[in-house]
Order: structure tokens, then C-alpha cells, then sequence
């Protein structure tokens, strides 16, 4: 096991330190899960959030190239519609680096946040001095040495905290560390998830509770474990031998308060099949894989030769967060002919002879 670094990053506000805190000391040895969300409400979905330098305490060259390359990964990992971040000479929101910063004692970086409107971050300067140690930028070396801290991965890890994203609940063991960027300690070159410039997928889960799915065939974080409902129907319901029905299904996730903005959201794009069986039989029998439609829909024409039952069955994949689900039953009901089914021969091309 590595172990944790001296130096917790710690929090602008007085309560959000406390906060944080929390999460450090409520993880047990079964504690896993997204990360924890902070108060304070989200920022709007895809809002773009511009930064600037805070005048007096720019940071320096190689730090500023850090900040924007995290504001990127932020961006490009996010997998969900939370916000983006944007360097503008004009920008609304202030980062500074320095002697200023209002990080508390042990703090390498810190933030504020107002959701919806408006953030701060500050990144301490090179060379601070903790009672643990001197601070050192990885990224003002050009070799950069051991016990360094990656300003990029500190950089992303205070962006997750922008968005709402709390201190990431590890195992006692720490064996789930690279599961989430957003940790209550750093960790300092060359341990494990020193340099992780991409949120872990326990960061992505949260962000996707919070802000959404960018699609409807977008995938689910693994840290997720959502309930599905799939559901189907027939049209039409009875038929004479050689005609069609056809099958529809919608696949969606549970509509459940606890996961926020994705309850009840339509998956689409996964595969589902569907079953059949004689009626008063248990056993089912594999007929196709659907054809999928638009948000969440699913389709697949049949000519049973007999009445029949049908559901659809969406299995639990292996590389996202979803859990599979089977449809109730519907029963096709098949004829001889028309007038079996007490309808006018020439309503279906099925006359009884």
C-alpha cells in the first residue's frame, strides 16, 4: 500500500474544511461509491465558467500551463454535462498562486464556490514552506524529482471540487485511490495516482448524478449502480397465421430521487434481445437482438406460427453502471383465419377457406 502524503489539500471555507474532514473520516473498510457531493446547489448544465489570473498573484509561467491543461482534462473527461472551464483575459472567476493564498495551514490549494455564478481556486507558491516540509511544484523541474506535486493533477482535483464533487470515500486499504482525482490527500511523485490528469471514474459518477448524461447512448460511469425498467408491448396483439407483429421496448433507468438527474433517463443504443415461449411453459427461448430506435426504443417484428409469449431482456453489461432488467410478458394470439377471430375476411389477407 502507498501511503498517503503529509500535506491534505484543504478547503477555502471555514465549513467546507469541516466538511471535508467528514469524508476523510467516515470511509470504512466497505465504503465505496461516488464521490460525495458537496452543499451549495450545481452550476448549470454545460455552463461555460471563463477564469482569469488574479491580478498581484499570477501564477508563474509553468504553473499557468498546468491550470489550463487541468481546466482542459476537467473538460475533456468529464463524461456528463457539467460545467466547462475557460482561460479569458476577461474571465468572471479568479485563480491566483502564492504567499495570498487563503488555503489555511496545510493547504497546497484551495477554492471557493457560489453556485450557479461564480468560483475562486488559489495553487501555494513554490517553495512554501509547511511544518511538514517545502512545497514542490513538479512542473518548475525539468526533471521533476521525487516527493514533487503534480500542479496539473492539483489543478483538476480543485476544478472537481468547483463542480460539487466532495472527497472521494476510499477503502481502509486505499486499493480504490485511482477511482477519483478529488482525494482528501495528494499523493507526491512516484506514488500510484500521483499524476492522474483524467477524473476517475467515481469523480464521473457524481458528475453524471449531478449534471446529466450527455446522451441517451452515452455510457454510466462502473462506479454507478443504477436500476433499469424495461418494459414491452405487441402491435397488434392478435394476428392470423402469416402476418406480423411487432415487438417495441423502452429501456430507461429507474426513476429514483437518489440519483438525481438520471433517474428516469432513456438508454439507448444497448443490446437487447428478445424471448419467447409457449404459453403455460416456463422455458424461454431465444429469438433476436432488437433493433434500437430512438431515445431508449427498441423494435423487432415477428410471424409466430401459434400464440405466443414474448419479453425482452436487457443483461447487465460489463462496462458501465447499469444493471439489467427483464420485461413483464406480452402474448401474441394467432389464428387460423379472420373469421376465427370473429373479424371481416378482408380486414387481414387471411380468409377462412
Amino acid at each position: 500500500m502507498t501511503t498517503r502524503t503529509r500535506s491534505p489539500r484543504s478547503l477555502a471555507l471555514t465549513a467546507l474544511t469541516a466538511l471535508g474532514l467528514t469524508f476523510a473520516l467516515a470511509g470504512g473498510a466497505l465504503a465505496h461509491g461516488p464521490d460525495p457531493i458537496l452543499s451549495g446547489g450545481a452550476f448549470d448544465q454545460g455552463e461555460t465558467l471563463s477564469f482569469r489570473w488574479r491580478s498581484g498573484s499570477e501564477p508563474i509561467a509553468a504553473i499557468k500551463t498546468a491550470i489550463t491543461a487541468a481546466a482542459t482534462d476537467a473538460v475533456e473527461s468529464r463524461a456528463s454535462k457539467a460545467p466547462s472551464f475557460v482561460y479569458s483575459s476577461s474571465g468572471a472567476n479568479l485563480i491566483g498562486y502564492g504567499a495570498g493564498a487563503t488555503c489555511g495551514v496545510n493547504g497546497l490549494a484551495c477554492f471557493t464556490r457560489d453556485a450557479p455564478d461564480t468560483f475562486t481556486m488559489w495553487l501555494r507558491e513554490q517553495g512554501h514552506v509547511f511544518d511538514w516540509g517545502t512545497l514542490k511544484w513538479c512542473q518548475t523541474y525539468a526533471t521533476p524529482p521525487s516527493g514533487c506535486y503534480d500542479a496539473e493533477t492539483i489543478s483538476l482535483d480543485e476544478f472537481g471540487h468547483v463542480d460539487g464533487l466532495g472527497h472521494h470515500t476510499n477503502y481502509s486499504d486505499d486499493s480504490d485511490y485511482g477511482d477519483a482525482v478529488v482525494q482528501t490527500y495528494s499523493r507526491t511523485k512516484p506514488n500510484s495516482g500521483w499524476n492522474m490528469h483524467v477524473f476517475g471514474r467515481c469523480d464521473v459518477a457524481t458528475l453524471q448524478k449531478l449534471y446529466d448524461m450527455t446522451s441517451t447512448s452515452s455510457k454510466y460511469s462502473t462506479c454507478l449502480d443504477l436500476a433499469t425498467v424495461l418494459s414491452i408491448s405487441a402491435s397488434p396483439t392478435t394476428i392470423v397465421v402469416g402476418s406480423a407483429t411487432t415487438l417495441s421496448a423502452t429501456l430507461k433507468v429507474v426513476d429514483d430521487d437518489a440519483y438525481l438527474k438520471l433517474g428516469a433517463n432513456p438508454v439507448s443504443g444497448r443490446t437487447v434481445t428478445i424471448q419467447k415461449r409457449p404459453p403455460g411453459t416456463t422455458t424461454w427461448t431465444a429469438v433476436g437482438t432488437m433493433t434500437p430506435g430512438a431515445t431508449g426504443t427498441y423494435s423487432l417484428s415477428q410471424k409466430p406460427g401459434t400464440t405466443t409469449e414474448y419479453r425482452a431482456v436487457f443483461t447487465t453489461p460489463s462496462a458501465e453502471g447499469i444493471n439489467g432488467d427483464s420485461s413483464g410478458v406480452v402474448k401474441v394470439t394467432v389464428a387460423a383465419c379472420s373469421a376465427s377471430l370473429g373479424l371481416a375476411a378482408d380486414v387481414i389477407n387471411a380468409p377462412c377457406v
